[in-house]
């Protein structure tokens, strides 16, 4: 992967691809080192030209969405970053619901459903992360998950070639789908949802975001929950109850109003929030025998 083909890259697609670009400007924990290139995508068929650029110079890819799970490492990311996220964002009332690209935010979905008398969504409406993304990790809240809503999913092979699943065939889980680590791109989703009151969906919206307000540090750059739920446990109760509520290294802090979100205080590195994550898994299976897994993803390099 050298600077001329990546050089080229940005010829062909100037107003969609950025070189040496730092990720504190893509994720939601404002950290991590530079992508050798990024690709930002303004349509299907744009995206189709880049994948076959990138198949024909044999340059490695890196698939993300609007970035709010996602820890990049301080020495960044070797690969065309593609961010599936902002641009990619049509949105179609069908017969049973809505059709949507994959790049639109969940939470101006959940607000555009609310607007066209559909419900069903309401659990997404503070979740910070991107249709696509939420679909590759089943994101979910208060008793909602995406698997309750997704009827289909189009997305593209790295060919470029369309592929189509329904819901049975992504195998939703716990945080996880049948797309999660497989080389394809969730471009579009079918939503399957019910007519309902506008005003009973903006009252569910309110409440959540009320409960978020009050239980998260949201106004401090985190990945969300940086754990995913242990069976027969909350991550956020073992973390507590170790101790480690406020445990800093460098810049990156367990925080001290929910104990399952890592923040960042200020001008923390990736290799803060990883050697926090460690430390924590470690006093926790120490204390109760329970190993903690990530569910934000820590990609790239070592600086």
């Amino acid at each position: 992967m050298t600077n001329e083909i990546l050089e080229q890259l940005k010829a062909e697609y100037p107003h969609a691809v950025s070189l040496n670009e730092s990720m504190q400007n893509h994720t939601s924990f404002r950290l991590g080192g530079p992508a050798a290139a990024l690709a930002i995508p303004n349509t299907i068929a744009e995206l189709q030209g880049i994948l076959a650029f990138c198949r024909q110079h044999q340059l490695p890819i890196f698939v993300m969405g609007n970035g709010s799970n996602l820890i990049v490492r301080d020495g960044g990311i070797r690969a065309v970053v593609i961010k599936i996220s902002g641009a990619l964002s049509t949105v179609v009332l069908t017969e049973h619901g809505i059709e949507a690209e994959a790049g639109i935010s969940l939470s101006a979905l959940a607000h555009a459903a609310v607007e066209a008398g559909l419900g069903g969504l309401e659990f997404a409406a503070g979740i910070p992360g991107s249709l696509g993304g939420g679909v590759i990790m089943n994101a979910g809240a208060y008793g909602g998950e995406m698997k309750d809503v997704v009827a289909q999913v189009m997305a593209l092979d790295y060919a470029g070639q369309e592929q189509y699943f329904d819901n049975e065939q992504l195998q939703f889980g716990y945080r996880q789908c049948y797309l999660q680590g497989r080389e394809l791109i969730i471009v579009k989703v079918s939503l399957h949802l019910k007519e309902q009151d506008p005003a009973i969906s903006r009252a569910l919206i309110a409440d959540y975001n009320q409960r978020r307000r009050n239980k998260q540090p949201l106004q401090l750059p985190s990945a969300g929950s940086i754990f995913k739920r242990p069976p027969g446990h909350y991550a956020g109760q073992l973390i507590e109850a170790a101790g480690l509520k406020g445990a800093r290294i460098g810049g990156a802090e367990v925080s001290p109003m929910h104990a399952g979100f890592i923040v960042n205080v200020g001008n923390a590195t990736a290799k803060d929030v990883e050697g926090l994550i460690h430390h924590v898994q470690e006093v926790v299976a120490a204390k109760f025998g329970v190993h903690l897994e990530t569910e934000a993803r820590l990609v790239g390099e070592e600086s």
